[in-house]
């Protein structure tokens, strides 16, 4: 006798149905897991043996067989417990209950008790797809579950409650779909707390207004980090698509807190300069998500830029123009969004003061030019916006007076992301930072005079193909926040400013 009970696998960010079979025959005793199953998979036999004992059921005795198909893909994860554990109740007739309409996942403890998996969103979202009636999920991880409209979902705390349920004695309350939770946007940091720093906090602006990368090069203390950190505050709120997509790549990294629903504020990821490559894009035997995914539709802060090493800087050049990260493994090839805001930021040199006029500069030229060699050109041409940020004054930093809050600021992003998503309403473009090059001159369109200073200063400057697009994408912003149609020639004055710096210290 043969039973067959739905679970469900994962692979990258998408879900795929599987079907737990179970089958006993006669012979010495033993408990066979087939399917591609990793070493977490496997051990599914003993937890799956001790919690049947343990709450009170009769473990099977016989040579007990589990195939978890499709066959050809590799299983990962103990979220196939629960499934396997009621294919062994239905087969040794402990349970006689219709669940071809119902999806199981679950790791078991010994003892019963039904622990949290990662990935249970994507899971739920395939279960609605294919057309299953129920699911049944982990108590922690109902709230994310519950996201998904259309479908019961069973929140389960052990298997004893699942079996009461299932034969009808004590039936489960389903999770409330209307009752959803999501992340606060309670923010200690303003940009009311920044002293000074007016053209960085405008070039920061632009940034959260176009979603364009910034690199902010300055000496030690003078704030690059405080403008960096407080970018969030002033980002435009999240869609409910992007946070289904954003809650999506933390489920399956396990990033979510319990009890909540949803991600609805921007991510904010700031790794050490020590993250090796696979941290950054993601990576392992089965691909897991990178920082640079984790940051979807957000920031991703990648502080003492040149201390990160060479490599790690590199494997982003394709992410940041592509807004994906497609990892090749001998298990599959997967790919992952990383639709984000870079923001870097740099000492100009080891001990932070070549070029700043503050205080004399301790290092050679070498040194200096070995330092800022670390980061590349290509690198630096993906980054639209170059700005310098100086020490502050004393003057500044005594002032009583508040700097401008991020709540006002907030307020010109949010007017010309409105103006955004008119102006690309019918195209799958989220900002002026993502427009392709062949809507470049349709959507960036110059006045006869804006188009002359942009010549001059391709001519005078030796502008790439790339900077050319990235100022006309920075023009187009700056224009949005002056809630201006068209790109004028003050406009690309101030874009082309921001594409500069790297003459100053690169000579490039």
């Amino acid at each position: 006798m043969v039973e067959s009970i739905h679970g469900m696998g994962l692979m990258g960010i998408e879900a795929y149905k599987v079907d737990v079979e179970a089958a006993i025959s006669q012979g010495i005793p033993a408990f066979d897991v087939v399917g591609l199953p990793d070493a977490a998979v496997k051990e599914s036999r003993e937890r799956v043996k001790s919690a049947m004992r343990n709450c009170g059921f009769e473990f099977p005795l016989g040579h007990i067989t589990v195939n978890l198909a499709p066959a050809d893909i590799k299983k990962v994860g103990p979220l196939y417990d629960l499934p396997i554990l009621i294919a062994l109740l239905k087969m040794s007739g402990q349970l006689s209950v219709q669940t071809d309409d119902s999806v199981f996942i679950g790791e078991l403890s010994l003892g019963g008790e039904v622990h949290s998996v990662n990935g249970i969103l994507p899971m739920t979202i395939e279960t609605f797809k294919i057309g299953f009636k129920n699911i049944y999920v982990p108590y922690a991880n109902c709230a994310e579950a519950a996201v998904v409209k259309g479908i019961n979902v069973f929140p389960i705390k052990n298997i004893v409650e699942l079996f009461d349920h299932l034969i009808g004695r004590r039936p489960l309350k389903r999770a409330d779909p209307e009752k959803l939770t999501v992340t606060q946007d309670d923010f200690d940091l303003d940009y009311s707390q920044v002293k000074g720093q007016f053209e960085a906090k405008r070039a920061m602006e632009i940034a959260a207004a176009g979603g364009h990368n910034v690199l902010l090069v300055g000496p030690p203390g003078s704030g690059k980090s405080m403008l960096a950190k407080r970018m969030p505050t002033i980002l435009p709120d999240m869609t409910f698509d992007e946070m289904i997509e954003t809650t999506k790549i933390h489920s399956i990294a396990g990033c979510i807190p319990s009890g909540v629903s949803l991600i609805s504020q921007r991510p904010f990821r700031s790794p050490h300069h020590t993250i090796s490559p696979m941290g950054l894009v993601g990576g392992g035997t089965i691909p897991r998500p990178g920082e640079i995914s984790l940051a979807h539709n957000g920031v991703l802060f990648l502080d003492e830029l040149p201390e990160f090493s060479r490599q790690s800087m590199e494997v982003l050049r394709q992410p940041l123009e592509d807004c994906s990260v497609t990892i090749a493994r001998v298990s599959g090839t997967l790919t992952y969004p990383c639709r984000i805001s870079l923001v870097c930021a740099m000492n100009p040199c080891p001990c932070g003061y070549y070029g700043t006029g503050v205080k004399k500069c301790t290092c050679s030229q070498q040194s200096v030019m070995k330092y800022l060699s670390k980061v590349s050109g290509p690198l630096l041409d993906r980054i639209d916006i170059h700005v310098e940020v100086p020490p502050v004054k004393y003057e500044e930093l005594s002032d009583y007076v508040p700097s401008e809050p991020s709540v006002d600021i907030k307020k010109r992003v949010d007017a010309a992301r409105v103006i955004q998503n008119e102006r690309f309403r019918n195209c799958e473009i989220a900002c002026n930072a993502h427009i392709p090059s062949g809507k470049l001159h349709e959507f960036c369109r110059l006045s006869d005079a804006a188009d002359k200073v942009l010549h001059r200063a391709f001519d005078k400057l030796g502008l790439s193909s790339r900077a050319y697009s990235k100022i006309l994408k920075m023009s187009r912003t700056i224009a949005d926040l002056d809630d201006s149609e068209e790109i004028k020639p003050a406009h690309v004055s101030e874009a082309v400013q921001y594409r500069s710096l790297d003459r100053k210290y690169w000579n490039r």
